[in-house]
């Protein structure tokens, strides 16, 4: 065999075994959501008895981790549809005011937004938690709303920036001489050629508040307002965790996401990879 075609079985082995390795937890998840209780730690490639109950038990709120299953989810949807909506106005203008109107510093300015990422953040946690108490935003969704909007419209912002640069001057400047305000520029022209970007965006802001851990679980503590993360994470906390209703509860929560990301894909592909383009 030539080397060409060692390579391509190389890769292609190597391709297998990635696939098998990243498949092998959602796979162990799946099984252990169908598992009975007592035989969870069974160690069966497929139980002897797979149910359908533990997830029966979910739906009916039936554990006391679940009392709020259904509100908890509400909440994640909320947060997340908040912070995509939020971030897609904020993004939008800023990137328009950056990009179009030619301001004197606004290759500075969209480089300064990214400059936020140098710092991790988990070391911004106790800061942000200060400045949501002084403003009495603590426990409230809001608050983890502005924290997810913090920590994704710098990379949205250069994103719509970056790809607003292949659409030219010219249908501005005909706007312009057909009377259009910079108002109607913005939403009858900028608007409508970012719209891959910004669904590429939308996804990305929608899949970071919907995954969030670290500050829901600092900002919110009601039972009635934390969102399913936090809940996930609480499970744990008890010695004889009710590990099948947890991994029925991972399942029905990586649903969604999943969902959106594969029907929105090829625009993510085509908005996200835009805005790796170097000015």
């Amino acid at each position: 065999m030539t080397r060409r075609v060692l390579e391509q079985i190389g890769l292609v082995l190597l391709g297998i075994v990635i696939f098998f390795w990243t498949m092998a937890p959602l796979y162990n998840m799946l099984i252990m959501s169908i598992t009975p209780v007592n035989a969870i730690f069974a160690g069966k490639f497929w139980p002897d008895n797979p149910t359908l109950g533990n997830y029966a038990t979910v739906f009916r709120q039936e554990n006391h981790y679940l009392t709020y299953f259904w509100r908890q989810l509400f909440n994640s949807a909320f947060i997340a549809a908040a912070s995509l909506i939020v971030v897609l106005a904020v993004a939008s203008l800023a990137s328009f005011a950056v990009g179009r109107l030619k301001l004197r510093f606004a290759p500075f300015v969209n480089n300064l937004a990214l400059a936020t990422y140098l710092i991790p953040a988990a070391f911004l946690a106790i800061p942000f938690y200060q400045v949501l108490a002084f403003y009495g935003l603590l426990d409230s969704q809001w608050g983890l709303v502005f924290a997810v909007v913090t920590f994704t419209t710098p990379y949205a912002i250069w994103v719509l920036r970056n790809y607003a640069d292949s659409i030219p001057f010219m249908l501005d400047e005909a706007a312009m001489v057909d009377g259009a305000s910079r108002w109607q520029i913005f939403c009858l022209v900028y608007l409508p050629l970012i719209r891959p970007a910004m669904i590429a965006i939308g996804t990305f802001a929608l899949l970071h508040a919907w995954n969030e851990y670290l500050y829901a679980f600092l900002i919110l503590s009601h039972e009635t307002r934390v969102t399913l993360t936090v809940t996930l994470g609480l499970f744990r906390s008890d010695d004889s965790a009710p590990w099948p209703l947890l991994m029925a509860v991972g399942v029905l929560y990586s649903i969604p996401p999943a969902a959106l990301y594969f029907s929105v894909r090829k625009y993510m592909v085509t908005g996200l990879t835009s805005g790796g383009v170097k000015d």
